[in-house]
């Protein structure tokens, strides 16, 4: 489709048919703050906090979800546009409780990021009370309701990205809240604790149990790494404190999962700090395990695998290669089987 043009901050651009006003935007280097905008989902334009002004528009349009027409003369940072933006911040922030000295995200809050970005030093309005209590009884995630803002990118997480249809907007006006299936908890509704929501969530409505205290964004270092658990390869980052992760997120950028992960790519790091871990190799000896040398243990399997291929021949043994493996690996194994052993008896579990 051929290229149209457009007016922005004085500039003349081109762009798609079909680019809404933010991602012709981007696509040039502007910025325009969002809260409840998700890249890959559909558009809602709910916070407000991406408005910009369009001339000849008799009120500022939300640019997340206002499709780009040739001809526009759009300003996306005028005194009107920052004044809507300082407006729609106070009112947020008098939305319930956002406490920041207390609040686990702090430092890595979009809320409280635009908040001192727009110099929000004082709240006109009066603090609305949060109606819908706390919940922290599972073991993954902590919903707090005061710290809610309702931009529903939790909901499009859970909708649109992951697919799993577990939570959703529910009841209106000062009683609105995000709710798993017919309001119930987390634990009792159709949630798998993809953890999704909580990597979406903009402001502290979200925790991740585990990590909870155990350090902000200021104190972690970010590692990439690969999930262990599949072959799927889900790229990770390790928030790590003082040598001990505290809380896993997904890579957005990095294939294959794009920032998903499951249940057990997220939550299920604390059992390398398990003291009922094996941390070195065990040989049985009269009934009883003994701690060996990597050295002996190894030295051990090869001879028991010599003693059977002599005796019985190569086909007398198999492997499985674990999933949890890197490919690298698995193609070492396979190796092993077919060029050492001799036997195509080799297979990976999850070839079943």
């Amino acid at each position: 489709m051929a290229m149209k043009t457009l007016t922005l901050n004085g500039s003349t651009v081109e762009f798609e048919p079909g680019q809404t006003i933010l991602e012709v935007a981007r696509a040039h280097g502007v910025h325009i703050p969002t809260l409840c905008y998700l890249d890959g989902c559909t558009a809602t334009g709910a916070c407000r906090i991406c408005v910009v002004e369009v001339k000849g528009a008799r009120s500022l349009v939300a640019s997340c979800s206002t499709p780009a027409e040739g001809g526009m003369d759009i300003c996306t940072d005028s005194e009107r546009v920052r004044q809507s933006r300082r407006l729609t911040i106070e009112l947020l922030l008098a939305s319930g409780n956002h406490n920041c000295i207390t609040c686990e995200m702090s430092g890595d809050c979009t809320l409280q990021d635009l908040a001192y970005s727009y110099g929000v030093d004082t709240i006109r309005f009066p603090n609305t009370p949060q109606p819908h209590a706390k919940e922290d009884m599972n073991p993954f995630i902590i919903r707090d309701f005061s710290r809610c803002i309702l931009c529903s990118r939790c909901v499009q997480s859970c909708q649109e990205v992951q697919v799993n249809r577990a939570i959703s907007n529910g009841y209106r006006g000062p009683t609105a809240k995000i709710i798993a299936g017919c309001d119930q908890r987390y634990d009792q509704s159709d949630c798998v604790f993809c953890g999704q929501c909580v990597q979406a969530c903009p402001v502290g409505a979200l925790i991740e149990k585990k990590g909870r205290f155990q350090g902000r964004a200021k104190d972690v270092d970010k590692v990439r790494t690969t999930c262990p658990y599949c072959g799927v390869g889900c790229q990770l980052w390790l928030h790590v404190k003082d040598g001990r992760i505290v809380k896993v997120t997904g890579v957005e950028d990095g294939a294959p999962n794009k920032g998903r992960l499951c249940v057990k790519g997220r939550f299920g790091y604390d059992f390398i700090y398990s003291d009922e871990r094996n941390k070195t190799p065990l040989i049985k000896e009269n009934g009883e395990f003994r701690e060996a040398s990597w050295e002996e243990a190894l030295d051990l399997v090869a001879n028991k695998f010599r003693e059977i291929i002599e005796k019985h021949g190569s086909d007398a043994v198999a492997g499985v290669s674990c999933a949890r493996s890197l490919n690298e690996d698995s193609y070492q194994m396979q190796k092993l089987f077919r060029a050492v052993f001799k036997t195509n008896n080799i297979d990976h579990c999850a070839r079943t």
